[in-house]
């Protein structure tokens, strides 16, 4: 169990109305689940426990729904900044790099209108960029940096999942959002410093890439943690639009100092994510579990009824209370979270007005031992990490192939200007947040991930061929086909590295006794970057050969994907729908 963050632990000081306590002399439930709202009838006879001494017979109701809320902000907002902070190298090029031409010609004019003849001659010594990205091979220099991060990070990743799991969450993904900024304004010193070293601009490119794999799989867990399965691809489909944001206000920030002072393209996102990794320190609550610490830590009231915690259905972590029945045994329940097919953990992050409490027992085997880290080798045996991986690498070589050369398509098919082309390039993000979202609602509704993923890959495999075609038709319907490309292009790489990672980390086969979500997410999602690299490279070389061989690639890929998950569609199609399940035994480890 983590310890409670500072910043919590100072604001709950001040918090007068943090818990209630419950008279076990009522015939009210003698506990609560966690996740349990009482109904309005019940709530007569209820006192703030931080406004009165806290007496035997009564014990601790705590809701966690602001935690619930806290975290689903605060997690969006870390990884916002970790995107805000990629983005700026690819506004920046276009000034490390000069149109040498456009720049002498400007010469030219202005020497013959001041009718200064000596200013003639500069035009054969202009500055056509940044040293050394000046020359006429500045496209393998930039294309370098690129791929020394993307590189970086596909590898970096299997390692920061397995290190994330066996380190508290908290402080890994501090140190690496301090990192992070650190070696952001690092590159934004160059110009500072006027450096023209390449070895320095690689080696911060590297450094850079290893250090933010340790965002991903630590949000993915938080996140995971505090939802559960019922409405997970929904909310996690809402979550993840964080990477578009980022993207946005990395574009914006970066934008503004370019043509005056590229440095600070790098240095203002590189200290919003040192300040984003200092809220991340005092705020981020990795688990449930934690908060029972909260008010052992925060208040005097007295001796308390002890709590006690383990991993639930099928490894979720739920939460109980303890007490002593009539026959002095130590009894847990839990609240019965399948009905209906919803579980209140997964609502959305307001509590209801209402709840009515229904209590079923589960059979628990307690253990003093905390879960062990599970294994690099035991994450791939767990059934379908292998596949969604292998998945995610296709599915991801095409969405990043879609962000490296998306503006420049644009502006060749559409014959419009760099900056008209940016623009209508964000409509492919658009259409990704929207396909995202519908991606976790099917498959929450349907309770069939592959499938999902499957069927909008089929889709997208004429899709893509169809937005080659109707693209030289016009801006209309070109600003359609971006729209529904990204949402089929993105829609299950959304879902993969969300909703998916977080399932497989709690998958039943584990039975609990594990704690596998950061390093399952870390091998998903280091795969799949894997992928990112490749596909801007392979696109790069073909495009010499015409538009029509880099869409014939992407189509491949997402066949690829699709054929990788054949399996897995065919065993969810063939299983019976599952049913409640109230029982649950958890083995001792």
């Amino acid at each position: 169990m983590a310890p409670v963050p500072p910043g919590v632990r100072l604001l709950v000081s001040f918090d007068r109305d943090q818990c209630l306590l419950l008279n076990k002399e009522e015939k009210w439930p003698s506990y609560l689940h966690l996740s349990t709202l009482i109904p309005n009838s019940l709530k007569k006879g209820l006192i703030l426990c931080s406004s009165r001494p806290h007496r035997p017979d009564t014990e601790l109701y705590i809701s966690p729904s602001r935690y619930r809320a806290l975290t689903f902000i605060l997690t969006f907002l870390l990884y916002t900044s970790f995107h805000l902070s990629r983005k700026p190298i690819s506004i920046v090029k276009s000034e490390l790099h000069k149109n040498c031409s456009a720049v002498s010609e400007a010469a030219i004019i202005a020497s013959s209108s001041s009718q200064q003849p000596s200013l003639l001659s500069l035009h054969t010594d202009v500055d056509c960029g940044w040293k050394p990205f000046d020359k006429s091979n500045y496209k393998q220099l930039l294309g370098a940096m690129d791929y020394s991060f993307l590189c970086a990070y596909a590898i970096g990743m299997y390692l920061s999942g397995i290190i994330g799991e066996r380190l508290p969450i908290r402080l890994y993904l501090t140190v690496g959002m301090l990192a992070s900024g650190v070696f952001t304004c690092l590159f934004g010193l160059g110009y500072i410093y006027n450096i023209h070293n390449l070895s320095f601009y690689i080696f911060v490119q590297v450094a850079n890439g290893l250090v933010q794999t340790t965002g991903w799989p630590s949000v993915v867990t938080c996140i995971g943690n505090w939802f559960g399965k019922g409405r997970r691809g929904l909310i996690m489909g809402l979550w993840n639009s964080h990477t578009s944001v980022g993207n946005i206000l990395g574009s914006l920030i970066a934008g503004y100092w370019v043509s005056s002072n590229w440095g600070m393209s790098f240095i203002v996102p590189g200290l919003i994510i040192i300040i984003m990794g200092v809220v991340c320190f005092l705020f981020l609550i990795e688990h449930p579990n934690d908060l029972k610490n909260i008010y052992t830590q925060n208040s005097s009231l007295g001796k308390t009824v002890p709590s006690k915690s383990w991993n639930g259905v099928n490894g979720h972590t739920e939460v109980y209370l303890q007490y002593k029945d009539n026959k002095n045994q130590v009894c847990y329940y839990y609240k019965d979270s399948i009905q209906n097919r919803k579980s209140y953990d997964t609502e959305l992050l307001l509590p209801r007005e209402s709840e009515r409490i229904p209590m079923q027992p589960v059979v628990v085997v307690k253990s003093e031992s905390e879960p062990s880290a599970i294994s690099f080798m035991g994450a791939l045996r767990i059934p379908g990490v292998v596949e969604f991986s292998l998945c995610l690498l296709f599915a991801k070589l095409v969405s990043y192939t879609f962000l490296f050369w998306l503006p420049l398509y644009i502006t060749k098919a559409a014959h419009l200007d760099a900056k008209k082309a940016g623009d209508l390039s964000t409509l492919f993000d658009v259409g990704g947040i929207v396909g995202g979202v519908l991606a976790g609602v099917i498959s929450d509704k349907l309770g069939k991930r592959a499938t999902t993923c499957a069927v909008m890959l089929l889709l997208a495999a004429p899709t893509l061929y169809g937005f080659s075609m109707i693209s030289e038709f016009g801006l209309g319907p070109m600003i359609g086909m971006l729209l529904v490309c990204g949402g089929l292009v993105n829609g299950p790489y959304a879902l993969i590295t969300t909703a998916v990672s977080a399932d497989l980390g709690t998958h039943k086969s584990l039975k609990g006794n594990a704690r596998a979500l950061s390093t399952v997410t870390a091998i998903i999602d280091g795969t799949g970057s894997v992928g990112a690299a490749l596909g801007p490279l392979l696109a790069g070389l073909l495009s010499a050969g015409g538009w029509d061989q880099v869409f014939y690639m992407l189509m491949t890929a997402d066949f690829l994907a699709l054929l990788l998950l054949l399996r897995l569609v065919t065993k969810e199609l063939a299983s019976s729908k599952s049913h409640p399940i109230s029982t649950v035994e958890l083995k001792e480890h």
